[in-house]
């Protein structure tokens, strides 16, 4: 059982940066890897990155590599999200989630926070 809350979006420029955290609650969260989607109007959700359960290792989806970075501090049952040279592209509802496997797409996660806001102007 866990609880996931995100938090940290916001509007900011092209150009800017975001950094959103996704606090869990339980006694288990180092055991679980993590992920972060998003999902813009008229859109499907999309993967976004995923780390693991140490934090030693990290993927990013294409397009946002080079630009984000995923890190976790299992002590505060906290998962980031760093958002570098965003881009109006970028803006979406961005959800972090938990899943017992490395290798899994959306559907093979169990728990969704309920989504925070980035909004990128150009």
């Amino acid at each position: 059982q866990v609880q996931l809350v995100e938090s940290g979006g916001g509007l900011v420029q092209a150009g800017g940066s975001l950094r959103l955290s996704c606090a869990a609650s339980g006694r288990t969260f180092s055991r679980y890897t993590m992920g972060w989607f998003r999902q813009a109007p008229g859109k499907e959700r999309e993967f976004v990155a995923v780390i693991n359960r140490g934090g030693s290792n990290t993927y990013y989806a294409g397009s946002v590599k080079g630009r984000f970075t995923i890190s976790r501090d299992n002590a505060k049952n906290t998962v980031y999200l760093q958002m570098n040279s965003l881009e109006p592209e970028d803006t979406a509802v961005y959800y972090c989630a938990t899943t017992s496997n490395w290798y899994a797409r959306d559907s093979g996660y169990d728990y969704w926070g309920q989504g925070t806001q980035v909004t990128v102007s150009s």
